[in-house]
């Protein structure tokens, strides 16, 4: 993934989990805001860290050839 749609992406999450710590801190549910903030920042650190995952065509795990024999 490029590394501008994941600072977007990273944007965005911070926003909607701002937004619902926020709207949980307001309804009385203190310890969900805090839970919900570290989702957040979890999902945000999971993005980062592990890399997209890049296949190649198989059959059965055996490469395919791209001319058939």
């Amino acid at each position: 993934m490029p590394v501008k749609i994941k600072i977007g992406l990273s944007l965005v999450t911070i926003l909607v989990a701002a937004i619902a710590a926020w709207h949980q801190h307001l309804l009385g549910h203190d310890r969900i805001q805090y839970v919900v903030v570290f989702l957040g920042l979890f999902m945000i650190f999971a993005m980062w860290l592990f890399p997209e995952v890049k296949r190649e065509e198989t059959a059965g795990g055996a490469k395919r050839d791209a001319a058939p024999r």
